[in-house]
C-alpha cells in the first residue's frame, strides 16, 4: 500500500513539478523554494524504490 500511494505521488510529482536539471539549475544559486521542491523530489523517489 505504501510503496503505490509513493509511486503514485511520483508520477504527480513529474507531471506537475519542475525538473530542476533539465534547466540546469546550479544547486548552490537555488531558493529555499527550489531546495524544498527536489528534497521533496528526492523523499518521494526513494520512498517508491523501496
Amino acid at each position: 500500500m505504501k510503496k503505490s500511494f509513493f509511486r503514485f505521488l511520483a508520477k504527480l510529482n513529474k507531471a506537475l513539478l519542475p525538473s530542476f536539471t533539465k534547466k540546469e539549475l546550479d544547486i548552490s544559486k537555488a531558493s529555499k523554494f527550489q531546495l524544498a521542491i527536489i528534497g521533496w523530489r528526492a523523499y518521494v523517489t526513494i520512498n517508491s524504490l523501496d
